[in-house]
């Protein structure tokens, strides 16, 4: 059976749970309190950004990064594996990818080396709940061989990050009951086999539970279920599966009942900012059914239409937004620019996505 809690620091917190990406410690637009007031339970900081600014010495300061940016919940942080790929992969001269580590490169700043055993290290220092080893990214379109070449690669940086993790907890006195969950993450890109065989490595190698990896979504839209199928059936039934990068409601849903239990996504905050929306197509919470086909939609706040409605946002909402503004009036927020509407629309998205996790504990598969 897979897990039904996740363990924070804070305590002991029902699964599924969605963390939205706070990159840089923040969630743009919002502060610790307004992620609170969504009843979101838990973030995801950046593991590269982070080491980059504000760096390990004022992270160490204050103790972790709860701390420094108070935060009271869940946290997990990722590798800076994606950063290898969006930073050095795509962008030559910005960097490279060899056995030993990634080289970034970035403009106006210093060269930053990040082998296995430093990414591992600073998320520890960071003080998160779930820390994710460095992996290889395997980019689309590419021959199996090269595929190949991520897997192995991954691999052999999974077997390192495990060792540096064994050694700092031991070094630091953690026990089995206070260290933060360990993350293997599978590659192999759109090669069932590989994604098999990544697996049953990954296992082998020993961790607290595996993520989906890379990209999860074809050229044409199409989501491979196949892949989170194969990390399902090939792992104990007491590992975490973890959605990385994995956001739009309706793949969560596919997703969990297919034994996955956390998500992260930058979706929901990204596209408040840009004027989408998710609702509800119901006229109350409780009247909310996650399994029904098309159970949401995409609401665009600043069109004509809405310009004197005087009704919610929506109706199967409680956040701050639906409790006490209209449509008409965020959409004057929007069209003059005010930096409100971002926050109002992000807090509205956050709490679409905390009452998601919510319908699924109460309709288990």
């Amino acid at each position: 059976m897979r897990h039904q809690f996740f363990r924070s620091k804070f305590g002991f917190y029902k699964l599924p749970l969605f963390f939205p990406d706070a990159t840089r410690a923040v969630v743009k637009t919002l502060d610790s309190k307004d992620i609170e007031s969504t009843k979101t339970e838990g973030i995801l900081v950046n593991t590269y950004h982070l080491l980059k600014e504000p760096g390990r010495r004022v992270i160490k300061k204050f103790g972790g990064i709860a701390r420094f940016m108070n935060w009271k919940g869940p946290l997990i942080s990722d590798s800076g594996g994606f950063q290898a790929m969006t930073l050095v992969k795509k962008m030559p001269g910005m960097g490279k990818v060899t056995d030993d580590g990634v080289i970034f490169k970035p403009i106006g700043g210093k060269k930053i080396l990040l082998t296995p055993e430093v990414s591992i290290r600073f998320q520890m220092d960071l003080g998160v709940d779930m820390v994710v080893v460095l992996d290889d990214i395997t980019p689309q379109n590419v021959s199996y061989e090269e595929a190949r070449k991520t897997v192995e690669r991954t691999i052999f940086w999974a077997r390192r990050s495990k060792e540096e993790f064994l050694r700092y907890c031991e070094s630091n006195k953690f026990t089995e009951e206070n260290r933060p969950y360990l993350l293997g993450v599978v590659q192999g890109g759109d090669f069932p086999e590989l994604r098999k065989e990544c697996t049953q490595r990954l296992v082998e190698i020993g961790f607290d539970g595996i993520g989906y990896g890379g990209w999860p979504v074809g050229e044409l839209g199409d989501f491979n279920y196949e892949t989170g199928k194969i990390m399902a059936e090939n792992t104990p039934s007491n590992y975490l599966l973890f959605g990385l990068g994995i956001g739009k409601p309706h793949e969560i849903v596919t997703l969990y009942d297919l034994g996955f239990r956390i998500f992260d996504c930058v979706l929901p905050t990204r596209d408040a900012r840009h004027k989408r929306l998710y609702v509800y197509n119901a006229n109350s919470i409780d009247e909310i059914d996650v399994r029904a086909k098309n159970f949401y939609s995409y609401y665009v706040p600043d069109k004509e239409k809405y310009y004197s409605d005087s009704k919610p946002v929506s109706y199967a909402c409680d956040c701050l937004l639906c409790a006490n503004y209209s449509r008409a009036y965020l959409a004057h927020l929007f069209r003059i620019k005010d930096v409100s509407a971002l926050r109002l629309a992000t807090i509205h998205n956050l709490r679409f996505y905390s009452i998601l996790t919510e319908k699924l504990r109460e309709n288990k598969t």
